[in-house]
């Protein structure tokens, strides 16, 4: 991943301590193993405390000897699907793989949480395990898109941890974006979009237009350059760094772009293979090829981080591999390593305090 958090980690240096939900995923939790080996393959600074039945694990990481020594597994006799309602796990959760997951952050036992699993039940616990940061009234799911900024990415949030978000939320989004922005992207003075129906200052429902002023009000003192108004089209473009928008928009928008990114890689097999000679040509274009698979391969920016909590999680996709799972470990060995969570803490307090001048009078007092 091109971001900013890249570094190379000393053999010797401390280990950070990365808590997995390991029976949240819809391969199973042989997918989550193998994508543990292949963090801790790439990786000798990470260790793992596995949440999940011990039964079933124990064979499976017995059989890494990339693991022994870095991973304890910590019993877990039930799970949350994926057809488990929020509501019914907040209240029935504790017990499970992925509640043990968030304690072992609530309890400092771990820097950061992954898993895979239910969406909802991941935010709904996490909010109620770990709490809101102060003046924060709704967290947000940020994730990384491929796009063609010199670092290879922007920052997208919210993409589904709430689909409301009214104009004082927008704000506290655009705030929480900027400080990932500048620990994750190393973007001193990142540049803020607000996701629209179009560029224009009077197009957009009442919340846009009203959260329009505030990120505009607010952006020396969050220090940020506010843009205005983008469009889907802006999502991957030079032209911005952060867009902000709701969870309904925003997770539509990256599922519509995972699809696509897909159709395109199976057009392109489909192209390649429909002849001898389109073969030969594909023979032929193979490095380049190959770095475009990888430049358009979801799985390598899988992981969307919870924000506005008192704790750090990352959510994979339900369906990651090892390599995608992999991917979300690594953004979560990131994260630990940056100190990102007391740098956003830091900001978050520090926001508050501006009050009026800032157009966060009205997100303090929600």
């Amino acid at each position: 991943m091109a971001s900013g958090f890249d570094t190379l980690t000393p053999a010797d240096a401390p280990r950070f301590v990365i808590s997995v939900d390991a029976m949240g995923s819809d391969r199973g939790p042989s997918a989550v193993v193998a994508g543990m080996t292949l963090s801790a393959q790439a990786n000798p600074a990470i260790a793992f405390i596995l949440h999940g039945d011990e039964a079933v694990l124990r064979p499976l990481v017995d059989r890494r000897r990339e693991l022994r020594d870095r991973c304890s597994i910590r019993h877990s006799p039930r799970a949350v699907t994926m057809h488990d309602k929020p509501s019914q796990v907040m209240r029935h959760g504790e017990g499970t793989s992925m509640w043990g997951a968030i304690d072992s952050v609530k309890n400092g036992e771990a820097t950061v949480a992954v898993s895979c699993g239910n969406t909802g039940a991941l935010m709904a616990l996490s909010m109620i395990r770990l709490r809101k940061l102060p003046g924060i009234n709704r967290p947000a799911i940020a994730c990384l898109w491929p796009s063609r900024n010199p670092g290879g990415f922007n920052l997208m949030l919210d993409v589904g941890a709430d689909i409301k978000a009214d104009a004082a939320d927008l704000l506290q989004f655009a705030l929480m974006g900027a400080s990932y922005a500048r620990d994750g992207l190393n973007l001193q003075r990142p540049r803020i979009g607000l996701l629209n129906v179009g560029t224009e200052e009077h197009k957009g429902r009442a919340e846009l237009k009203l959260a329009h002023d505030l990120l505009a009000a607010s952006a020396q003192s969050g220090d940020y350059d506010y843009i205005g108004f983008v469009e889907g089209g802006d999502i991957p473009s030079a032209r911005v760094d952060v867009i902000v928008t709701d969870g309904f928009t925003g997770n539509i928008a990256l599922k519509t772009g995972e699809g696509t990114a897909k159709l395109i890689s199976d057009f392109l097999k489909e192209a390649y293979n429909a002849t001898f000679l389109s073969k030969i040509a594909a023979l032929l274009a193979w490095t380049s090829l190959k770095r475009l698979q990888k430049r358009i391969d979801p799985r390598r920016v899988n992981g969307g981080v919870f924000l506005g909590l008192n704790g750090t999680v990352v959510k994979s996709h339900g369906s990651a591999d090892a390599t995608g799972v992999s991917a979300a470990i690594k953004l979560a060995f990131q994260l630990a390593q940056s100190g990102f969570q007391e740098r956003l803490a830091a900001r978050v307090a520090s926001a508050g305090r501006a009050g009026p001048e800032t157009g966060s009078e009205k997100v303090e007092t929600q």
